[in-house]
């Protein structure tokens, strides 16, 4: 150890801790966070002061960058020449700020992320609306501190004039805090200022009547309303931004055309991003993607396949790319040194607060000015009173202090006011010059009176700092770039998935798919129907059921256990393919089958679910009702629904309000109809009560439906095709077709059952607004109206419905609400004499079949 030095032991912990807050305090203070005054950082600040003092304004020459940069390196910012030349740059990026406080001349990057050129081949001055900033900082209007090597001074704050952090924002990385400040309109924020200005009691309610939102310099639409009324509220929120998209027609192709994208989102990048999940097939129905921006503007088209819906693939682009994102507001700046959460008034007031000691400050210093000057032209108004006088003290004198010591014991002067008189130019004689003078006199005279008018009255200041900001407004203002959304929000799934009618098909071996509801034909009674699905051979489609996208399915199996399922979760086929096993889907066992499912709306709805049961039904008769309730909170692996006894399965559920009537229909052609209030609701796990007696051991129940309607009709189908319509009470004098009884009787005869009509598969509920699909188990599907559909007598066996070929049957029939487009279809057909209806699409598909 040298001589003279010594060793004092510190704990490392301590020297960690102190020299940690020392850096976090500087890192804070000094580098990453915005003052709150002038929303800038040391960075930006000794930017555009360095600028100042080379002279670079607006309306001189450009400089290089490296001069600029080299400026501000050796004079205020000792740190790398990347961090001042990449803070010069971003100051001159059209969509990273949104107004510009840098002319750029040069590469300066582009919103694809491409670098900007090198600082010696570009060059930069002063915009505008940066002189705004520094206006009046030669005035002493705002504190200046030392530089890094205490040789030159340098301004603490701009004294600005531009409400800079709300309308060009800031975001920065400190330790252990960090700040991200969204960008807003110029015209709103000062119309916010002025209304803040004129009541300084107004709410923020208030204040976002003038600021309606943040406005980002890239445009783009704020989709819902929410993140930015709490980012004002409270200084944080998360305010969603999408890209600004249309639909149009490009060579006879749909596309998604994309002018405005959200704020620092990297255009190149995201396409990339997007191309790959096109690739890798999860975005579907996108086939090519252009980038055809220009100087002129953005312009990004998605060419869409011929069968996608445009407004699909536009919500799933939303919902996996860039298109849409989000900017965390965090309002985190330095008030008086130290950071702050702020909200929408408290950034307001903090910077009509410095614009006010702004105002004050310049005005003392032009007031002192001014009394300076009014001294000096009293002296010479009285030296030009007094001329001849004067001139002979001046040339008596052997020199000059000697002239300004008897000038001043003569008139009465202050040294100043002598020293003015002895360096007087002789044209200053002149009697033009003298009467200047007194009129200049009297013009000080008045503005020292408003000057000190405006230092003694408060509501003088402020309408000084109004008169300035309505000039800033009339200068800079312009329209907002970014649209308000108030009506979104949060998307979910469901907006990428059109809620569109779909068939529901569920095979024999438990292959299941959806189909949109247009894939079928309207066909008339009588066709032998289109190709509907490929099986295998020893497979057949066994349930047809027709529903939304966007509905809750509640699959029933038959022995009794209740799985969960949105519409669109299940895979989409066109009417050949083969579907999905259900197994894939949920989690059924082995040897179980779906047997029923019932369609719900939310199952979130309190009223809705305790408003509604599930209506069960066996094969061997047994019927039960419980609440929907107890089916609102699925599992994964499924929950009880009824017990299911030895023997016997689960036949069908529905879904009643609780004011239905039950009607059950067995394979023998009986049926019963019952009040559903018969029947108390019951526990997930009981087993419920007998509905029908049956006929024998062989009979059992084929179908259950609920009545609402007491004027629809009850439509019965047998396996060979045969079918009719029948009333349910008789129109003409109210009595009952089937007549109302006790549940458990053994029911009335529905069908004549004969070996030509085969035995009844069907028993449905239908209107002349329904439309019949029918199902044969070779997978044929005939589409019909059931208006063509006679009403017949109880005990009748019906006319045929569809032909069957061979060992066919029919094995699964539902109703369809008709379209407007179907019954266009139907006013075309041509009825031949022999009352037989024939059109070009049941010619087709039979020679189809």
């Amino acid at each position: 150890m040298a001589e003279g030095e010594k060793l004092i032991p510190i704990n490392i912990e301590d020297e960690m801790k102190s020299a940690y807050i020392d850096y976090s305090m500087s890192v804070i203070v000094s580098r990453a966070l915005p003052d709150v005054r002038d929303g800038l950082k040391p960075v930006h600040r000794r930017v555009l002061f360095g600028m100042h003092e080379l002279g670079v304004r607006s309306n001189t020459a450009y400089k290089k960058s490296a001069r600029i940069v080299g400026e501000v390196l050796g004079k205020y910012h000792p740190h790398g020449d990347s961090s001042v030349y990449d803070t010069m740059v971003r100051m001159a990026q059209h969509w990273s700020l949104r107004y510009m406080l840098v002319d750029g001349q040069g590469n300066f990057g582009s919103v694809d992320g491409d670098s900007p050129a090198a600082m010696r081949y570009t060059e930069a001055r002063m915009r505008k609306i940066s002189e705004d900033m520094l206006a009046d900082i030669d005035k002493e209007t705002v504190d200046h501190q030392l530089n890094f090597d205490d040789t030159l001074k340098e301004p603490k704050v701009l004294p600005t004039r531009i409400p800079n952090l709300l309308v060009n924002g800031a975001s920065g990385i400190a330790v252990g805090m960090a700040t991200n400040m969204p960008p807003h309109n110029l015209t709103e924020v000062i119309n916010g200022t002025i209304a803040y200005i004129d009541d300084r009691d107004i709410e923020i309610d208030g204040l976002m009547e003038h600021i309606k939102a943040p406005d980002f310099p890239t445009g783009g639409i704020i989709y819902g309303y929410d993140g930015v009324r709490e980012a004002f509220k409270t200084g944080r929120g998360r305010v969603v931004l999408r890209a600004k998209a249309e639909i149009e027609e490009v060579n006879g192709k749909e596309c998604i055309v994309v002018t405005e994208i959200p704020y620092q989102v990297n255009k190149a990048e995201m396409i990339k991003k997007t191309a790959d999940l096109v690739n890798d097939k999860k975005i579907e129905g996108i086939s090519n993607i252009r980038d055809e921006s220009d100087r002129k503007g953005m312009r990004i088209v998605y060419i869409l396949k011929r069968d996608a819906v445009p407004n699909i693939v536009l919500n799933t682009l939303f919902k996996y790319t860039a298109l849409q994102s989000s900017f965390s507001v965090n309002n985190i700046a330095l008030v008086n040194g130290r950071p702050e959460m702020l909200n929408l008034k408290d950034l307001i007031k903090h910077f009509v607060n410095h614009r006010h000691e702004v105002v004050v400050r310049r005005t003392e210093y032009e007031l002192r000015k001014a009394e300076e000057r009014a001294h000096i032209l009293e002296g010479l108004i009285i030296a030009s009173d007094n001329i001849d006088e004067v001139i002979s003290i001046i040339r008596g004198s052997s020199n000059a202090d000697e002239a300004r010591t008897k000038l001043m014991d003569r008139f009465k002067l202050s040294e100043i006011q002598a020293k003015a008189i002895v360096e007087m130019r002789l044209r200053q004689l002149t009697g033009l010059e003298q009467d200047k003078l007194r009129a200049e006199y009297d013009e000080i005279k008045k503005l020292i009176e408003d000057l000190k008018d405006i230092l003694a009255r408060e509501e003088r200041r402020m309408d000084v700092i109004k008169e300035e900001l309505i000039e800033v407004r009339d200068r800079y203002g312009d329209e907002r770039r970014s649209e308000i959304n108030y009506a979104g929000g949060n998307f979910s799934i469901e907006d990428m998935i059109a809620d569109e009618q779909v068939v529901i098909t569920i095979s024999h071996a438990g292959y299941i798919k959806r189909t949109p509801l247009t894939e079928y034909k309207t066909q008339n009674r009588g066709g032998v129907g289109q190709k509907g699905s490929s099986t295998r051979n020893e497979d057949f489609l066994e349930h047809l059921f027709v529903g939304t996208n966007h509905q809750y399915m509640l699959f029933f199996t038959q022995k009794g256990k209740c799985f969960w399922l949105r519409v669109f979760e299940i895979p989409e086929g066109s009417k050949i393919s083969k579907g999905r096993a259900i197994q894939n889907l949920i989690n059924i066992e082995q040897d179980d089958k779906v047997k029923a499912f019932i369609c719900t709306k939310d199952l979130k709805d309190e009223d809705y679910i305790n408003s509604h049961y599930v209506i069960m039904a066996t094969k061997k008769g047994i019927v039960k009702k419980t609440s929907l309730e107890q089916y609102s909170r699925p599992r994964q692996n499924g929950i009880n629904a009824i017990t299911v006894r030895e023997d016997d399965e689960l036949l069908e559920a529905k879904l009643t309000t609780g004011n239905s009537q039950i009607m059950l229909a067995t394979k023998s052609g009986k049926a019963i109809r019952f009040e559903e209030g018969k029947t108390r609701p019951m526990g997930r796990n009981a087993s419920g009560v007998r509905g029908i007696t049956l006929a024998d051991d062989n009979d059992e129940v084929i179908g259950m439906i609920s009545v609402h309607n007491m004027e629809e009709n009850i439509l019965v189908v047998s396996e060979n095709g045969y079918g009719k319509r029948t009333y349910l009470d008789d129109p003409d004098d109210g009595e009952a077709v089937y007549r109302m009884t006790n549940r458990g009787g053994k029911g009335v005869k529905t069908m004549s059952i004969s070996s030509k009509t085969g035995e009844l598969v069907a028993i449905k509920n239908v209107s002349d607004e329904d439309d019949l699909m029918i199902i044969n188990k070779s997978g044929l599907t005939i589409r019909m109206a059931v208006e063509d559909l006679r009403v017949m007598g109880r005990a009748t066996q019906g006319v045929r419905l569809i032909n069957i070929k061979g060992n066919d049957s029919i094995a699964a029939v539902a109703k369809v609400m008709k379209e407007e487009d179907d019954i266009q279809d139907l006013n075309d057909i041509e009825v031949e004499e022999n009352g037989t209806e024939v059109d070009e699409s049941t010619n087709e598909s039979s020679n189809e079949s």
